[in-house]
């Protein structure tokens, strides 16, 4: 059932044991509340990595629910779950703007580019997957690489911590991982969930004050105050023209005030360049693990059969980062924040997931808000992403530690190895011309080649029961 859901019960009571199944519902006033629950659930990330990444966030939030619509559309209704931005991007399209110019216009339009052709590429994926079966992803990811793959993408994001969020405001960053710690730690329930996001509103409102009693903070703002070698003012950041330090506010407000209320967001149409798809496909492979394991948990909470639905989810994940990125939104990936609010709620009904997208598209429209959600610090994004990026990274060992790989074997060890150091570096290593391959994809590449490469030379051949035990 896609559209359409039974009442539970009387409506307003769980028994002991009961679960709300995905076509089912409960009132309508609470299953707002539940739904509501859900936006509060994805709102940090899918507000943080926009940010990140150097996207409109308004775009992101109301593309977020637009998102969430199509999968349940096409997965039937039979999968609840919400679709945020996704990080695995986020170093892709790092490495694009690098050489894209940064953050202007014309970069924006880039990295939509490359993550719509991602995007299609991942629902190419998901045919295959549905066509051949779930076993033809482990066969050609097992968990060795899947695990390497997604550790990479979190680790290799180290030096935009380190170069580019951290030195903004280091004591603030420094505050905000603290507080951002202890909120993990000592709320078990629903706000520990969200710590991140009650970080970054402390940060930022910790910020705000500090400015109107400490006054401004000196520090390097990415591509303002350009200064080439001899301290003269110069037009574009590049080599001999960087940014420089300067006093200036930590919150810039500015904007806010002259925002409206309600409008359209800033859409913009892609544009597609090979050398940029190149840079973001890895994070194809860990979108496809992130989705079978959810799509997993929520069979495992549900009690349902749900393989013959993991294609049509990565398809359905696929489809929403095309459309997203087609007016400049950010891509999408299942969320495990809100998979977690299920789990506490034990109500697993898709309506509480159409509530929650309707309210996403409702906050893209208020301009203002998105405004407010850019004027976030640097200092305070370098506390959050410091353990999200932590956090992408660990959960490649979880996925070794979970699937017992072994590392005593060089067929393992070496690949993965080589792989993460060539992304933490980050490595450059020049094609021909201005093709180059560098961080995350070319420690991908490193991981997934060399792996088959040193498998096959090894005379290996790939048992189903050998798959979990050493990749």
């Amino acid at each position: 059932m896609v559209l359409g859901w039974t009442k539970h019960g009387d409506g307003k009571h769980l028994a002991p044991g009961e679960v709300v199944r995905p076509d089912e519902r409960l009132t309508w006033p609470r299953m707002v509340g539940f739904g509501a629950q859900h936006v509060i659930a994805m709102f940090g990330a899918t507000f943080v990595f926009p940010l990140v990444m150097g996207l409109d966030p308004n775009v992101a939030v109301m593309m977020s629910g637009v998102a969430t619509i199509l999968f349940l559309l096409i997965v039937k209704g039979k999968i609840p779950s919400y679709l945020g931005t996704s990080a695995s991007f986020v170093g892709g399209v790092y490495a694009v703007r690098a050489f894209a110019g940064g953050d202007t216009a014309g970069a924006d339009a880039i990295v939509t580019g490359a993550i719509l052709v991602a995007g299609l590429v991942l629902a190419l994926v998901g045919v295959a997957i549905h066509v051949l079966g779930v076993q033809i992803i482990h066969r050609i990811f097992p968990p060795v690489v899947t695990g390497a793959v997604v550790m990479l993408i979190g680790f290799g994001l180290a030096f935009v911590v380190a170069g580019t969020y951290w030195p903004q405001d280091q004591w603030m960053a420094l505050i905000t991982m603290v507080v951002t710690f202890l909120v993990m730690v000592v709320f078990k329930g629903f706000i520990g969930r969200v710590a991140v996001l009650v970080g970054l509103v402390l940060g930022f409102v910790l910020s705000w004050v500090l400015d109107r009693t400490a006054g401004p903070i000196t520090s390097v703002l990415p591509g303002q105050n350009l200064r080439d070698a001899a301290g003269a003012v110069c037009p574009k950041e590049g080599t001999y023209c960087v940014a420089t330090a300067f006093p200036h506010d930590r919150v810039n407000l500015g904007t806010v005030d002259s925002a409206p209320w309600f409008g359209i967001p800033n859409f913009h149409a892609p544009d597609i360049r090979t050398s940029a798809v190149l840079l973001v496909l890895p994070a194809v492979i860990a979108l496809v693990a992130e989705n079978i394991g959810h799509v997993k948990a929520v069979g495992e909470m549900t009690r349902a059969d749900v393989d013959p639905y993991v294609g049509r989810a990565v398809v359905a994940d696929g489809v929403a980062t095309v459309v997203a990125s087609a007016v400049g939104g950010s891509p999408t990936t299942t969320y495990a924040e809100n998979i977690g609010v299920m789990a506490a709620t034990r109500v697993y009904s898709t309506a509480a997931y159409y509530i929650a997208a309707v309210i996403a598209i409702l906050f893209g429209l208020c301009p203002k808000f998105g405004a407010l959600v850019a004027a976030t610090p640097g200092g305070v994004l370098g506390g959050v992403t410091v353990i999200l990026y932590g956090m992408i990274g660990l959960l490649g060992a979880k996925i070794w530690i979970e699937n017992r790989v072994d590392f005593a074997d060089p067929v393992n060890m070496v690949p993965t190895g080589a792989g993460i150091i060539l992304a933490i570096g980050p490595v450059t290593h020049v094609i021909a011309g201005e093709f180059v391959l560098q961080g995350i994809a070319l420690g991908t590449i490193v991981v997934v080649a060399g792996y088959h490469l040193l498998r096959a030379i090894a005379g290996r051949t790939l048992r189903p029961a050998e798959g979990s035990a050493t990749g």
